[in-house]
C-alpha cells in the first residue's frame, strides 16, 4: 500500500534541518500536510471512531494525536507520511496511515494469545473475589468481629465494676476486722480477682478461637487469589519483555535498537506503557524502511481533550519527552536537527531592572525568558546577574517565577532577611497578584478554580489534573479587560503549584482560555503574557509593610 501523499511545493523553501520536535514552529510545508490530513479526518467514512466532536455519537469519546512527516522519495518528488498515536478505532491499520512498527493486535500475534491466557486468569480471580460463600464468610467475620468486641467490652465494664466493689469492701473491713479476719478476707478478695481475670483470658481465647476458624477459611481463598495474580503478573512482565523485543527502531544509517535496549541506558530503564506507538517513530519507521528522506515533522490533536490534559482541538504540539526522547534520540541520530531554542538564551543584552533595593534584600523585575536561577545549559539568571550586580553580597533567592514569565522577584542579602521573608511565604501571608492575557473572551467576570495538580511523569514540566493524587491548587480571578479576541485578568494564587495559573487557564474544568503565548498549554509567541505585578510582604527588620506594583507590559 502506498501512504506516500504528494505536496505542491511551489513558491515554499524545503527545510534546512529537521525539525526538533521536542519545541518548534510547524514548517509551512507540514501545516499543508497537517491541513490535508485534518480534512480528510473530518470528512472520512473509511472508519467509525468517537473523537468527541459529535454529540450524537455514543460510547467515550476519544481524542488522538496526528502526525504528518514530510519527506522526499528516491525521483526526489515531495510528499508527506500520516500516522496516529496508539490504536485508532480499535485497529493498528488504516489505509491513509503508515502501519505501527510492531503490529500487536496482529491475528495469531504471541501478544493476543497471550493477553488472552491473562484475560482468563483475571476471570478466575474475579470468579473467586464474587464467590456466594467467600462473601458469606467475609460478611460472617465481620458480624463475628462485633460480636467478640461487644461482649469483651460488656465483660470488661463488669470486670471494673467487681474491681471498684473489692476497692470499697477493702476500705470498709480494716477498721472492722482484725489482723487475722482481715488476711483471710484480703485472700478471698484475690480469689475473686484472679477468677475475673481468668473469665476475661477465656473469653480472649474463646473469640480468638472463633475468629481463627473462619479466618482460614477466608484465607484458603485469598491465597488462591493470591496465587493467580503472581501468576498473572509473572506473564504480563514476561509479555511486555517479550514486546519490547519486538520494537526495533531503524536511524539514517540503517542501524536497529530495541525498547528495551533505548530505554535500558536511561533513568527509566524499562520502556513505558505504549512506548514507540507514538506518531513520529511510526513516521520516522517507515520513512526509513521506503528509502524516504525525513524533511520535516508536526504532530496535532484532533478531537476532545483528555480530562486530565491540556490539549485543544487541532492544535500543534511537541513530541512527548517520557516516551518519544529516548527513541526518537535513537531514530535521529546523524541527521542535521534545528537547533533547540531551549538552549538559546534570549534574553542577552536584556536588563534586569531593580525596582527597590536596602540592606537586608533586593526586589527585582525580572524579564520574560530571564530564569529565576541557572539552567543546566545557559547560567545566565537573575541569580547570575545580581552576583554581578551586588558585588561582594551573595543574593538569596526566596522564591522564583517560571522562566516565561516576568515581574517582581524579592531576593534576600542576609541569611536572616531570607529566613524571615521565605517563612512569609511558606506560612502563604505573602499578598501576590498576576496580570495574565488569556487567549479568549471570557463570559463571567470574576471566580474561583479549584483543581488539583501533579507532574506529569512521562513528560514532564508538563502537569495534570489529578483528582486522585494531585496537591490542591486555588487561584482567585477577576477580570480587567476584554478584547474581541482576548481577556486581560488579574490572578490572586492562594496555593503555589508548578504551572498554577498556566494550568487552570488552560484546562477545560478551569477557564478554557490558555494565557496567550504559553508554549506547553496554548499556542507559542514571542512571550508568554503573565506577569507577577504585585507583591506584598514585611520588611525583615522593621516589620514594615512592603509593598510594590508594576504596571502591565501588555
Amino acid at each position: 500500500m502506498n501512504y506516500f501523499n504528494k505536496l505542491d511545493i511551489e513558491g515554499i523553501a524545503l527545510p534546512e534541518h529537521f525539525t526538533f520536535p521536542f519545541f518548534y514552529k510547524p514548517h509551512k510545508l507540514t501545516e499543508i500536510a497537517a491541513a490535508e490530513l485534518q480534512q480528510y479526518l473530518k470528512t472520512q467514512n473509511d472508519f467509525d471512531h468517537n473523537f468527541g466532536l459529535d454529540d450524537s455519537k455514543e460510547g467515550n469519546a476519544i481524542g488522538k494525536m496526528f502526525g504528518v512527516l514530510v519527506v522526499q522519495d528516491a525521483e526526489g518528488n515531495i510528499g508527506y507520511l500520516s500516522a496516529f498515536s496508539g490504536k485508532l478505532a480499535g485497529s493498528n491499520h488504516h489505509h491513509k496511515f503508515v502501519p505501527p512498527v510492531f503490529d500487536m493486535l496482529a491475528e495469531g500475534s504471541f501478544f493476543l494469545k497471550g493477553q488472552e491466557i491473562i484475560n482468563e486468569i483475571n476471570a478466575k480471580i474475579e470468579a473467586l473475589e464474587v464467590d456466594e460463600f467467600y462473601l458469606r464468610l467475609k460478611e460472617s467475620q465481620a458480624k463475628l468481629k462485633l460480636d467478640c468486641e461487644a461482649n469483651v467490652k460488656a465483660l470488661k465494664t463488669e470486670l471494673k465494676e467487681n474491681k471498684a466493689k473489692r476497692k470499697a469492701l477493702r476500705v470498709a473491713q480494716q477498721s472492722e476486722l482484725d489482723a487475722d479476719a482481715y488476711t483471710y478476707f484480703e485472700a478471698d478478695l484475690i480469689k475473686q480477682s484472679l477468677h475475673d481475670k481468668h473469665r476475661l483470658a477465656l473469653l480472649l481465647q474463646s473469640n480468638e478461637s472463633l475468629l481463627k476458624n473462619t479466618a482460614n477459611e477466608i484465607k484458603l481463598f485469598d491465597d488462591k487469589v493470591e496465587v493467580l495474580k503472581n501468576e498473572r503478573k509473572e506473564r504480563s512482565g514476561a509479555l511486555q519483555q517479550q514486546l519490547f523485543e519486538q520494537y526495533s527502531f531503524l536511524n539514517k544509517a540503517g542501524q536497529t535498537k530495541s525498547l528495551h535496549d533505548i530505554f535500558s541506558v536511561t533513568a527509566f530503564q524499562k520502556p513505558p506503557s505504549a512506548a514507540g506507538e507514538c506518531a513520529t517513530p511510526k513516521l520516522l519507521q517507515y520513512a526509513f524502511l521506503n528509502g524516504y528522506k525525513p524533511l520535516a515533522m508536526a504532530e496535532f490533536w484532533w478531537g476532545a481533550a483528555p480530562k486530565s490534559e491540556v490539549r485543544q482541538h487541532k492544535q500543534f504540539y511537541p513530541a512527548c519527552n517520557g516516551k518519544c526522547k529516548p527513541i526518537l534520540g535513537h531514530m535521529l541520530e546523524g541527521m542535521e536537527i534545528d537547533e533547540n531554542p531551549l538552549l538559546h538564551n534570549n534574553v542577552h543584552g536584556v536588563d534586569l531592572t531593580i525596582v527597590y533595593q536596602d540592606e537586608y534584600f533586593v526586589v527585582v523585575n525580572k524579564p520574560a525568558d530571564l530564569r529565576s536561577v541557572p539552567g543546566v545549559y545557559i547560567e545566565d539568571s537573575v541569580y547570575s546577574r545580581l552576583k554581578v550586580m551586588l558585588g561582594n553580597i551573595e543574593p538569596l533567592i526566596i522564591h522564583r517565577l517560571d522562566m516565561g514569565t516576568s515581574g517582581l522577584l524579592v531576593v534576600a542579602k542576609t541569611k536572616e532577611a531570607h529566613k524571615f521573608i521565605q517563612a512569609q511565604f511558606l506560612k502563604r501571608t505573602v499578598k501576590k497578584r498576576y496580570t495574565a492575557l488569556l487567549s479568549k473572551v471570557l463570559n463571567d467576570d470574576e471566580g474561583e478554580i479549584d483543581l488539583p495538580l501533579r507532574g506529569d511523569l512521562e513528560n514532564r514540566p508538563r502537569q495534570l489534573v489529578c483528582f486522585k493524587y494531585g496537591k490542591r491548587s486555588l487561584t482567585k480571578w477577576k477580570v480587567v479587560l476584554r478584547t474581541p479576541t482576548t481577556t486581560k485578568v488579574y490572578f490572586w494564587p492562594l496555593t503555589g503549584r508548578t504551572h498554577q495559573l498556566r494550568m487552570h487557564s488552560a484546562h477545560e474544568l478551569g477557564l478554557n482560555a490558555p494565557i496567550v503565548g504559553d508554549d506547553l498549554y496554548g499556542i507559542n509567541s514571542q512571550r508568554l503574557h503573565l506577569q507577577a505585578s504585585y507583591l506584598e510582604f514585611l520588611h525583615p527588620q522593621t516589620s514594615q509593610v512592603m509593598a510594590f506594583e508594576l504596571a502591565e507590559e501588555f
